[in-house]
This record gives C-alpha cells, structure tokens and sequence, in this order.
C-alpha cells in the first residue's frame, strides 16, 4: 500500500500581495485572537501567534475599507457560543457580516454607494449582540442588525462625519470627528435614533491657539519641546467657529477616547498627541516631536495602563507611559507625561513601501502588528528585561539626565508572590509588565513585591506578500501514481522584480524565493518536479534589442546557471518557451529572430532555424511519443543479454528473477540518457499555415503542412493533449480539431483575443483553460462546449494576467490586484473552510471548535477535581507550562483562561473579583489597588485621590472663568472647601457672576453644624432641584454633609454614573454600599438590560453569593472560590 504522503485535493485559496491605498484603515485585531486585514477586495485571516494566513474572505467587489471584529464581552454557552464573526464595508458602501469559519456571508448591507467611513459593534447592553454601527458618506450614522440586514434608525448631521470613538466608560456617549471639528453626543442608545444634532465644538489648530501662561520669572528658561507645545494648546476645544485667520485647515487625524480614565481623550496630530480632560474642554497633557523627530500616523491608547502606543511615518511604533510629575518647584504644576519607554526598528520607506496601521491585541496590550503597503505584517511582542544592579546603576544615570523613573514590573499575580515556575506569567500582558503608574508625591514601591524592568520590542512573527503585478505563473508537473510518494504541489510565481516565488499550494505557504533574473520574469516552464527554467527580458536599446536572461534553477539546492551559456545579449526579446512532454527538448522563440531547438539533459543547442524560418506565432509539442517502443526494445535486449550469460541449467531457475529485476529497475529509473525518444512540435506562422517538426536526438525533420483555415484570423496560442488539439486566434475564435476521426469544428467565443489555451492535466481529461483580455472560460472539449466563465466588470473586478491548472479540477489566475487565486473550475471567487486547511503549524483557537467542544475544553482547563495534578492531553496551546503548574490556584487559572480564551466578559469579571475576594477575605485593603480603567470599581480611597489629583491638575490647566467655575465645583463635591473658596474669589469684579461667586464663598466658609441652618440648606436645595437645579441643590446637600440625600436624588433624576461617583468620593462604606446596590437594580432592569455591568458593581461590594445566584454558569468555579475564603462569611449576604 502506498503511504498517504501528500494532500491530493488542494482547497481553494488565495495568495496576496500589494496593498490598495484604500486599504489603509482596514485591519482589526479582536478579542478572538486574530488579526482581519483587508487586501484590495479580499479580507485575510491572520493567527499572529503562528504567523500563518488561515482564511481569505472573497465576497467584496470593491475595495474593503473598514473591518470590524465582533465584542466578546457575553457569556458564552451552547445558546451563545464562541464564535469568528466580521464585519467589513468597502468603496462602494457595501456592508458584510461574515461567518469567519465557514467562509459564508450572514448578511449582506447596502445604504448608498459612497465608501463607509467607520464601524462598531455596539456593547452596551446585553440583549442583543447583533448591532452594527456604520457610518454612510458625507453624514449618515445608521445602526444595522448585523444578524439580519435590518435597518433599525439612520441620523444626519450637518457636517462631513470622518469617525467615530464610544466612550468605554458611559456607552451613552459617543464623539464624531467631522471636517469642522468634533460633536458631543450624550443621549446614544440602540432604541432610537439621538434626538438632539449634539454639542458641537470647533478644534482651534495647535499652532494657531492663543497661549495663556502666567508670566515666567526672569531666569526661567525659554520652554521647548512638549513645554513649548502645551502652551500653545492652553485654549484648544471652543464652542464658537474659529475665524479663518486663527485656522487654516483642520489637520487632526485621529480622535479616540482613553480606556484607561474617565473623560479623557486624545487628538492625534502630525507632530503633538494632545490628551484632553473632557470635563474643563481642556488640554492637560502633550506629547510632542522634536523638528527633527519623525511624524505620527496613529495613536493607540491602552486599558490596562495608562500608555500610548504610537505608529511613526517610518513605520517605528513606540510605547509611551504616563507618569504624573511636577515640572516646576516654583510653580508647582503638574502635567501629563508620556515617557518613551520602547520602541522597535524602523522600516525602509520607498514610494511605494509605506506604513499603513497597526493594531494591538485588545486581550494582553503586549503585541503590536504592523500592516506595511507592500503586503507585509510585521509582528512585535512587547518583552520586559529584568535589570542586574550593574544595568540598574548605568540606566539611573541616563535617566538622570532626561527626568525619566525607574519602571517597575510587579512580581505576584492575583495577590499571590509568583513562584520559581511562574516568571512566564510577567510577561503575559501589559498590565502584569508594568506596575501601577504612581500618584504625583507618591513613595516608590518597596522591592520586595517589585523589581526593575526595561521593556523591548522583539520581532516575532513576519508575512511577506507577492510583490506588485505583473507575474508569469506554471503549476509543477501533475502529481502521478510515479510521484506520489515525493510529489509537492508546487507553483513558481514570476514577479516583475526578477525573483521567482515557490509556494506550496498545500499549506499556501512560501516555499522558496530565489532572485533568478535582473528584469521582469516574462515565463518560467518545469523541467522536472524539482527544477524548473525561467526567462526575462530587459527593456529595448535604441535598436530594439534586448539582454535576454533564460536560467536553469534548481530547487533542492537553489543552484542557478545560464542556460544559454553567453548567449542573450544584444538580440530580439524572447517571446516563449515550451519543453516537451518527456521534458527532452526545449524551444526558444524570439520576436524577429528564428526559434531555436536545445536538448535540456546535456545543455546544448541542437539546431538554429535559418533565417528564412517562418515566424512563429503559436506553438505547442505533441504529447505523442515513441518511449515506450523504445524501452520494450531495451527491455527485450536486455532480457536476451541476460540470457546468454547464463548456462542452459541455471537459466530457468535465473529467468524469472532476471526479468522482474530488469523490470524494477526500468519502472524506477527516470527516461535514462541513453534513449532519445522521438518527439514533436506543431508551429503556425502570420498566415496561419500550420507546420510539423519531429525531433529524434540530435535529428530534426520537418513534417507534414496544413494550410491555413479561412474562418481564423492570426493564430495566438495551441494547445495539444490526447487527439484534441486547440487553436485560439487574435479575434476570439477557437478551432477544435480531432485528429483521430479528422474533424475540425470552429467556435466564435466573441470575446477578443486568445491570449493563452491550457489543457487540465489527468488521463481523458478533456477540460481546457482559455485566458482572454478581458477574463477567463473553460471548455469541455469533447463536448465542445463552456463550462464556466470569468468576465471583469460582471463577476470579478480584476483583470487576469496569467492563468494554469493546478490540479485537475482546480485551475490557478494570477490577477492585476496582485493576487493569486487557486479556484474551482466554476472559477467563482469562493472563501474556503478554514478547518479544511492543511496548516504548517497547529492554530490555537478555541473559536474554530463546535461550541460543546470549546465549552467543554474550557471546563477542563479551569476544574479538574477528579484529580490532584493538573494534566494537558492539549499540544501547542501558548500557557501550557503555565496551566499545568501545581502552584496555580484556582483564581489565577480563571484569569489565565479568560485570557487563553480572549473571553472579554470572563477577564474583567475575574479580574474584579480576584481583587475582592481577596480584599474582603483578609478584612483589609490591598497594597495593589485595582487599576483606575475599572472607575467606580476602584476602592474609594484610591479613588477620590485619583479625583483630588484629576482636579488640582485642572485647576493649574484652567484658562477661562468657565474653568475655574467648573474646578471650584468639583472641589465642593469632593470636600475640598478651603481651597474652593479661594477660586470662588477670584472671580473678576466685572464679571456678572461677581456677586454669586462672593456669597457662594461666604456661605462656604460660614456654614455650621446647627440643626436651623441645615435645615434652611437642605430646603433650599430640595426647591433647587425641584426647580431643574439639580447640580446647585447637590452642591449643598454636599456642603452640609448629606451627600447620600444628594446621591438619591442624583438617581432619581437618572444621573446614575454622577450619583455613582459621589457615593465614592463622599460617603461611607455602609451608604455608598447602598448607592451602588440601587444602581446595580438599575442596571439590571430590563430597559437598560446591562447586566454584566451590575455584576461587576456587586462583586466591588462583596455580594459574591448574590452575584452566584445571577450567574449559575460560573457558580461552580465561584462557590469553590468562596469555600476557599472562608472569612468572608460576613461580607457576602
């Protein structure tokens, strides 16, 4: 039996190269672990762990502009399983939902014809998972089901919408960029449409704002760089259109809320990121280029930590960290800095090699992928360096010098030290890299849970694309029960470079590339399964004369040598090449120079035609041939040779093991040197006489010639198999002729010039490949009639430029969008399975599995009670080593595999919880405090200095009367009356709210404890809110302590998130436990339905058995997690 060895059935795909412009944008990177990265009208897949292409989607007739990955941020069961869901729009406004797995389209969306401008899916609730955001050139936001095609509400704006950003942390609040400037929308839900056109704010240019600095001492130095910069942006978000004088074009690229605080965002310029606190319209940090430095392209901010990730226009990506500092010890003020702390190796930018986006792993915030023009994607892991006291003292010197801190990377993990097989875990995502930014004033961390790092940026992973079009592609020869057990699907790709690509059409992978010629690659024809020759052509002299290049490459070795000899200088460019069927002979034919014959097995010239040899248009050789004759007659006189070496008494003991050793031997061996079989070539001239030549070793003859037929015009291209040859002409017509029963038979196709004809390979196989201008057919041709068409315009929109059979039903185009497609015979542009790919290296994906098989796989990762070791029968999955460690407890293996699995609900739920079952069991509060991304979740002392520092840091920021109003009411809510009464007087004497300000500053200072006056307060205030307000009512509940009064009505009126965050900075455990348990009822009602969210304000509160009965999925893991906490018995009713 012969060993299966080779996957006969190739699957359909696709290989890409070069990038369109408008490709720019297209690229996501999901919670699923994979990259979706658009590629002129195609979408590619890629595992970035593994670097592979894994799909390509083909629906798209346009360019794909946009891509989005679905949210994870649900539970998962078999109702709602893991799965790869995509949306992509493209150039002509075309939306689709793509099933990732299977290829398939969910549903196709069309609203008008212009490119779509940005997407989102929408997660703000849990109801639906299905909602789509669009927005539709020039102004239309519309809100699609994503599962349906259905259009739930559409929305105009006047202005030019450019995108969009949601803030993470209120899904009621979203930010358009427009042409003009930004609009604030505050009212966004699924169920209908904004009722209001937003807040509308113009964006002063950086360099055209007017600075408003207090004047500098004399010996202060002139301020440079990101000092210089922030002076400029003092004034940067007004509510009245700047004047055309104060600004000459808009040149903000990018607008993005930060994930990591509330109300802040950034806006990316080509040389300033200007970090905006949304609260004061107020520029609170900068990050700026030096003159000489190199200008942004895209920003990226991270959750996990307050850091920027910043693409360069030479393709360099850095990493910057906040830090909070005081810059000046006379002035005390504070700013945001963000530190360079990485950064990786630049890029070498052509004209057309340039670097379009990069997205981050939403999961570990520790990998970077960088999408290059030319089709590359170059992958970057985030690395942390453990610093020796030697690097430690040499880097407190540089950094002495350029004010920078020492970065500290913590060393436990869920508040447990990690253990001497637990150092992989540091290096899992960002926020276990870095420690936890430091509050202005703070001590640094103690060393003993802390140690010094240094990050670095490591290439990991790379993807190289076919180079630009045009190619010349030739599939190896078909596979056969000969070379079935070595045979690889090999095809040889030309590029315009004068490199030859090999990809193994198998795994679609590149198997080799080889820099064969110094011109364009004009043909390449194989010679045998491992070697093939190609040939290129440089461009004309002044003559019309060419350096011809026709090479002899050799695959094991990558050996490559002239095939001509000296041959190929100053002469008329070669037109083809053809090898014969036996792979004997070669045939070179030139443009106005006769053809030329070679013998391929000894490299020499077996004849040049004479000058008076026709020229050739079209030809092809004969797949008829004499060897088999001639090895019956080497067999037979072998047989009798054998014979006669023996006597008359061994001879028939001998016989029949001499004769099936003769037979062994001539089945293995290849067509041996010593038989010249006998073959031929049919050739046509200009006139379409047909001409036939045999070759027979060293002997040429010339043959029988059929004059031409009338119906056809110029003869372009034949193609011969079996008794079926097949001539195409100039005009579109095709003649097939049957040379066994001499008949002829002419079809007009009507489709311009044949420009090439092939025949499918395989025994009776009759099926033949036609390459027109304008597309491809393929005909049956015993039949004589088509099988399948490709037209450009109606069902593709690239133009073929070379085509072949890779198997026998398979055919192989290369196209002008500078890709390469193996298709079915139907030739209809078809994604593939992805779990019928034959892969080089395993893909982890939990995704691709059947939702019992993920669900059940993810159970087994987290509990094994059965056992008492933890055991993986599971092979390549990244944490492997990690997960089978006996030291891990069972929290940690719940973050772990929320992280493995890129479960975005699970990783924050755990996260949360991990911190507060911890929290609550040891009755205390943790050194490490949960990251301020997590807002209201943060413990309450970390939390209201977070908002003291956010305050006093505005206070410096503030320019106009409107933002010391707006500081001085934050200060009152937060209890910081001394230095709120100081900002209440100085309010100017002619500014109308003199008067207000005074009182409101007498009232402060003068209020007592006694019960008339609070009772006179507090009836105010109740008439305040009464009478609309509600802000000033609670400003003086909060003045006489009665912040939960304030809190309730907060709710009442529906400010939730305002009421929410007063509770933290003011009042008690026991009331703001109160507070928040109300919001979380809010949130669960059904007309918020957000769920998730109040399970993760319970657990801050300690109700896990509460939050154990909402959640029967993870109640197992949880009630074990609680029997482990045994203290808490107290803490969660």
């Amino acid at each position: 039996m012969i060993p299966y060895t080779v996957n006969i059935k190739l699957a359909a795909r696709t290989l890409t190269g070069t990038l369109n412009l408008q490709n720019k944008t297209a690229v996501d990177w999901g919670w699923q672990g994979l990259i979706a990265q658009g590629c002129h009208s195609s979408i590619l897949i890629i595992d970035p762990k593994t670097s592979q292409t894994i799909q390509v989607l083909e629906r798209h007739k346009a360019n794909v502009v946009k891509v989005k990955w679905s949210r994870e941020n649900y539970y998962h069961n078999m109702s709602s399983p893991y799965c790869l869901r995509l949306a992509s729009g493209d150039a002509s406004g075309k939306i689709i939902v793509w099933d990732v797995v299977s290829g398939t389209a969910h549903c196709e969306i069309q609203e008008h014809s212009k490119p779509i401008q940005d997407l989102e899916w929408l997660w703000n609730q849990d109801a639906s998972r299905d909602l789509l955001l669009a927005i539709h050139p020039p102004n239309y936001i519309v809100l699609w089901n994503g599962d349906t095609g259905t259009k739930l509400w559409k929305k105009s704006y006047a202005e030019n919408i450019l995108s969009f950003s949601f803030d993470p942390f209120d899904p009621s609040n979203m930010a358009l960029l427009t042409s003009e400037g930004i609009v604030f929308i505050t009212d966004f839900t699924h169920s209908k449409p904004p009722g209001s056109a937003g807040k509308k704010v113009y964006i002063a240019s950086p360099h055209a704002s007017p600075a408003h600095t207090k004047p500098a001492p004399a010996a202060a130095p002139a301020p440079t760089g990101a000092k210089k910069a922030l002076n400029k942006v003092k004034v940067l978000i007004t509510n009245e259109k700047p004047t055309a004088e104060a600004v000459t074009l808009n040149d903000c690229l990018q607008l993005s809320y930060l994930p990591s605080k509330r109300n802040h965002m950034l806006l990316l310029y080509p040389r300033e990121i200007l970090i905006l606190d949304l609260e004061l319209s107020q520029t609170v940090g900068v990050v700026a280029i030096e003159r000489s430095g190199v200008p942004f392209i895209q920003v990226i901010p991270c959750a996990q930590r307050d850091a920027l990730y910043c693409l360069h226009e030479n393709g360099c990506i850095t990493l910057r960290v906040c830090r909070s500092t005081i810059t000046s010890e006379e002035q005390s003020v504070h700013e945001l800095v963000y530190d360079l702390r990485s950064q990786c190796d630049a890029i070498r930018v052509t004209k057309t090699v340039r670097p379009y986006r990069m997205v981050i792993c939403p999961v570990n915030e520790n990998n970077a992928a960088l999408m290059v023009s030319d089709g590359r994607a170059m992958l970057w892991e985030l690395k942390e360096f453990i610093l020796g006291k030697r690097e430690i003292y040499s880097i407190e010197l540089n950094m002495g010098c350029s004010g920078l801190s020492p970065l500290y990377s913590p060393v436990s993990f869920c508040g447990a030290p990690l253990g001497p097989n637990q150092k992989r875990i540091q290096d899992l995502s960002l926020n276990s890299m870095i420690g936890q930014t430091l509050i202005a004033g703070e001590a640094p961390p103690p060393s003993s849970n802390q140690q010094e790092v240094q990050l670095k940026f490591l290439l990991t992973g790379l993807l190289s694309g076919l180079p630009l079009p045009p190619f010349a592609i030739r599939m190896c020869p078909p596979l056969t029960t000969k070379n079935i057990n070595h045979y690889q699907p090999l095809l040889a790709v030309g590029t315009s470079n004068g490199s030859v690509l090999v990809y193994n059409l198998t795994s679609g992978l590149l198997h080799k590339e080889l820099s064969v010629h110094s011109c364009e690659v004009r043909g390449i024809e194989w010679v045998s399964l491992t070697s093939f020759l190609s040939f290129a052509t440089s461009a004309p002299n002044n003559m019309g004369l060419v350096r011809n290049e026709l090479q002899h490459v050799d695959l094991p070795t990558g050996r490559c040598f002239a095939f001509r000899g000296e041959r190929g200088n100053d002469e008329p460019p070669i037109e083809m090449i053809k090898v014969s069927h036996l792979k004997q002979y070669l045939v070179v034919v030139f443009r106005d120079k006769p053809l030329e014959l070679w013998d391929i097995r000894t490299g020499t010239l077996l004849r040049e035609m004479a000058k008076n040899f026709p020229t050739v248009t079209a030809l092809e050789w004969s797949p008829s041939h004499n060897l088999k004759s001639l090895k019956k007659k080497q067999m037979a006189a072998r047989e009798a040779m054998a014979r006669q070496t023996v006597s008359d008494a061994e001879q028939s003991s001998v016989e029949s093991s001499v004769i099936s050793l003769l037979q062994d031997a001539e089945s293995k061996s290849e067509t041996s040197q010593a038989i010249s079989a006998r073959e031929h070539f049919v050739f046509t001239d200009t006139d379409g006489q047909v001409y036939h030549i045999t070759v027979e070793g060293n002997t040429v003859k010339d043959g029988a010639r059929i004059p031409p037929d009338g119906s056809m015009g110029s003869i372009a291209c034949i193609a011969w198999k079996g008794d079926t040859l097949v001539l195409g002409d100039v005009d579109g017509n095709l003649n097939f002729w049957d040379l066994k029963a001499r008949l002829s038979r002419g079809i007009p196709t009507h489709r311009g010039w044949v420009k090439k004809i092939r025949f499918a390979p395989g025994k009776g196989n009759q099926k033949l490949l036609v390459m027109y201008t304008d597309g491809a057919e393929v005909w049956d041709t015993k039949e004589v009639q088509m099988v399948s068409s490709m037209r450009i315009g109606r069902n593709v929109n690239y133009r073929i430029l070379d085509i072949d059979w890779c198997t026998s039903d398979k055919v192989v185009l290369a196209s002008d969008d500078g890709c390469v497609r193996v298709l079915e015979m139907a030739m209809k542009s078809a994604s593939y399975r992805m779990d019928e790919q034959d892969l080089t290296d395993p893909v982890w994906c939990p995704y691709l599995l059947l939702p019992r098989a993920a669900l059940t796989l993810k159970s087994f990762l987290l509990l094994q009670p059965w056992s008492g070791t933890f055991t993986m029968d599971i092979t390549q999955v990244d944490m492997k080593s990690v997960l089978q460690d006996p030291e891990l407890s069972l929290l940690q293996r719940c973050l772990l595999v929320s992280r493995l699995f890129g479960d975005e609900s699970d990783l924050y739920f755990w996260t949360v919880a991990s911190h507060y079952l911890q929290s609550f069991a040891q009755a205390r509060q943790l050194s490490n405090h949960l990251d301020i991304c997590n807002d209201v979740l943060c413990e309450s002392s970390y939390f209201q200095k977070f908002q003291l520092d956010r305050v006093h840091l505005q206070e410096v920021k503030r320019s106009s009367y409107e933002h010391t109003k707006k500081c001085a009411d934050q200060l009152l809510l937060l209890g910081q009356t001394d230095r709120a009464v100081q900002l209440l007087l100085e309010t100017s004497a002619d500014n109308p709210s003199y008067y207000c300000d005074s009182l409101k500053a007498c009232l402060v200072t003068t209020i007592t404890s006694s019960g008339p006056s609070q009772s006179t307060i507090k009836l105010v205030a109740t008439n305040m809110i009464a009478n609309g307000k509600l802000a000033e009512g609670v400003q003086l509940l909060c003045l006489i302590d009665k912040a939960a009064d304030a809190c309730r009505y907060l709710q009442t009126y529906g400010e939730w998130n305002r009421a929410a965050w007063l509770a933290k900075v003011r009042l008690s455990p026991a009331e703001s436990s109160d507070v928040l348990k109300r919001w979380a009822e809010h949130l669960c009602s059904p007309q918020v339905n957000h769920k998730s969210k109040a399970i993760l304000v319970l657990l801050s509160l300690g109700c896990f058995y509460k939050v154990g009965e909402m959640l029967h999925r993870i109640a197992s893991e949880l009630i074990i997690l609680l029997h482990e906490f045994k203290s808490l018995g107290r803490s969660t009713k």
